[in-house]
């Protein structure tokens, strides 16, 4: 059986959901052709002579991408049988069926894939799915297949401070949250399961990226310290083979305090940052969204990093329903203050809320007032702020960010810029506020490793 499995976006890593089925579906005798089309045109040969051609859809981009694409696969191959995987296949089920897939995995989808091929080569193609559309059984993992994918020094890197880059991979080390954050994307799939991957096979996993040229990992896992008892001996072993590759990760505001005592250990074996979603410094907002996190929590958070010696990459959703003109200045006050200009990429500042089917956020009646209904070619219930103004600024704001890092501009340029925008907007051109926000911005206490390509949607 010929397979196709197509990444059309993935934050510029080397796919993981591509390379974990594949082998896979290799170990039972398929012969798999592994697309990411964030770094490589769709090879039109391989869709012809394909049997099964699986999307992975771990994001709202993603998943908009592939469906662009679906009339180009029908009109080079439309006897081949599609599937969509990831996180965004079951919530858009009905959507997606619509367009002619026939295949929906969520949740463990490694198990299904392999279920998927074997029963098409079995029955030649015919017959309704019998595979669960989300599956949280616990697998037991192969070392993912990275063979035909592009170099990793085509991806995305990390940048150091100083200029230099260095080759970034990417691996998983667990996938789901035991968390139930209600605009998290994760939650409507996974519903506070949690499950990991062998360490053995992580390991496996980042010597073969390591002998491919990755000086630095990203793990992918959506809370790193969900499970602590995994991730701290994991990086311990990393660590020891590997002495001199750096890592990141991501980890809740909430388990950053509780498990505050291993923030030294993250900085002895390697991590360079660690990436958390703050969303917002308004705490009505934070109970809104079930964070179980507060402002104070987050800031205790930053002082706690910059005693033990740690780069702390806050990501935020500045635009939401309850978003005001002073409720968004008061996010810039803080990261001012804090002196977190540096570590906060500017997309961060620009980002709107996106509801997606199957969303918590449903739950909330002030939510359900202001949605529209389902939009299904943007894969969002569509809303607007009640004051037209700040949704202007979110617009202008997102020019800001685009022209600024299509120029390279510095982050404290760019962030000057917003804060402009955002007190002009406010009305505030001649108040305290203002003239602060015009004052120079002090250099970074350290420079800030970051990877280039930013983006969380």
């Amino acid at each position: 059986m010929n397979i196709v499995l197509i990444s059309t976006y993935e934050l510029g890593r080397q796919p993981f959901g591509l390379a974990s089925p594949a082998a896979w579906l290799r170990e039972q005798g398929a012969r798999v052709t592994c697309l990411d089309l964030s770094r490589e045109a769709l090879r039109e040969a391989a869709v012809r002579g394909a049997d099964l051609i699986a999307f992975y859809v771990p994001m709202h981009t993603a998943t908009r991408l592939a469906v662009a694409l679906l009339p180009v696969v029908g009109g080079l191959n439309s006897r081949a049988h599609l599937c969509f995987y990831g996180l965004y296949a079951p919530v858009n089920e009905e959507y997606l069926r619509r367009l002619g897939v026939k295949t929906i995995l969520g949740g463990e989808f490694e198990e299904g894939l392999a279920s998927l091929a074997a029963r098409l080569s079995a029955n030649g193609g015919v017959g309704a799915q019998t595979e669960p559309v989300v599956s949280l059984a616990r697998q037991k993992f192969r070392v993912p297949d990275r063979r035909d994918f592009v170099p990793l020094e085509k991806y995305a890197h990390l940048v150091m401070p100083g200029g230099e880059a260095r080759t970034v991979g990417y691996t998983e080390a667990s996938r789901g949250c035991k968390h139930l954050c209600r605009h998290c994307p994760i939650v409507p799939v996974y519903q506070g399961t949690f499950r990991i991957v062998d360490r053995e096979i992580v390991l496996a996993d980042i010597r073969q990226q390591a002998a491919a040229g990755a000086q630095h990992i990203s793990f992918g896992d959506p809370d790193f310290f969900s499970g602590i008892g995994h991730a701290i001996p994991l990086v311990e072993a990393l660590h020891r083979e590997f002495p001199r590759l750096t890592y990141d990760v991501t980890i809740k505001v909430e388990h950053l305090l509780k498990h505050q005592d291993c923030l030294e250990k993250l900085r002895e074996t390697g991590c360079l940052f660690v990436t958390s979603a703050v969303e917002s410094v308004d705490g009505e907002v934070l109970e809104k969204l079930d964070k179980h996190h507060t402002s104070a929590d987050f800031l205790r958070v930053v002082e706690l990093f910059r005693d033990a010696g740690l780069v702390l990459q806050p990501t935020f959703v500045p635009f939401m329903p309850w978003t005001t003109l002073e409720s968004y200045s008061e996010l810039l006050d803080v990261i001012r203050a804090n002196c977190l200009i540096e570590n906060v990429a500017p997309i961060q500042l620009a980002i709107r809320l996106l509801i997606p089917a199957g969303s918590r956020l449903l739950e909330l009646e002030d939510i359900r007032e202001i949605v529209g209904p389902f939009d299904e070619a943007a894969l969002v219930y569509p809303w607007k702020n009640v004051d037209a103004r700040v949704d202007r600024l979110c617009a202008e704001l997102q020019q800001i960010v685009h022209a600024g890092e299509k120029t390279n501009q510095p982050r404290a340029r760019i962030f000057e810029r917003i804060e402009a925008a955002a007190f002009a907007a406010a009305g505030a051109k001649h108040d305290k506020r203002a003239k602060e926000a015009r004052l120079p911005i002090l250099a970074a206490r350290a420079a800030i490793p970051y990877l280039n390509e930013p983006w969380y949607c």
